[in-house]
């Protein structure tokens, strides 16, 4: 399936990973290819900047920012206009939860990375309909990039 052109993903490792910017890059484009997610984007040119970073920046961003001294894995901060964000994303915390769930840590940094999107294009988990309805928008956003989840990690 193409790539959704018009979602420019700027990406920066911070860290040594093993990474592709281009799969980050391929991962976020092709979730344009989902209606749900493609009814929510610009319709002109939009950007998404990605840095994969480590658990101390990680828990520094989050007290900062939401005011919980935690590590976490992914967090999103809405940007303006065309620039949907920026996402944050502990490469530690994925090859941690990629170990526990047994899968890849390429697939884990793809979770991370649509749960971030979807964050930033309005979607939210804190009530239990919109938990299902993320979970349902992760899988099938992640199918699109032939990524598919172990059992029992959403």
């Amino acid at each position: 399936m193409p790539e959704r052109s018009h979602l420019a993903v700027d990406f920066v490792n911070a860290v040594r990973a093993p990474v592709a910017p281009a799969y980050v890059r391929s991962v976020l484009r092709k979730s344009g290819n989902l209606p749900e997610v493609a009814a929510r984007l610009p319709a002109e040119q939009a950007t998404v900047a990605v840095r994969l970073t480590d658990d101390v920046e990680l828990r520094r961003l989050h007290r900062e920012y939401s005011g919980e001294d935690s590590i976490t894995d992914v967090l999103s901060f809405a940007g303006t206009g065309d620039h949907l964000g920026d996402l944050a994303i502990s490469w530690e915390a994925v090859v941690r939860q990629a170990a526990r769930h047994r899968y890849t840590p390429q697939g884990e940094l793809a979770l991370l990375c649509v749960h971030g999107l979807l964050h930033l294009l309005g979607w939210d988990h804190t009530s239990r309909a919109e938990t299902a309805e993320m979970r349902r928008l992760t899988t099938a956003v992640l199918a699109l990039s032939e990524v598919a989840l172990p059992p029992g990690r959403l």
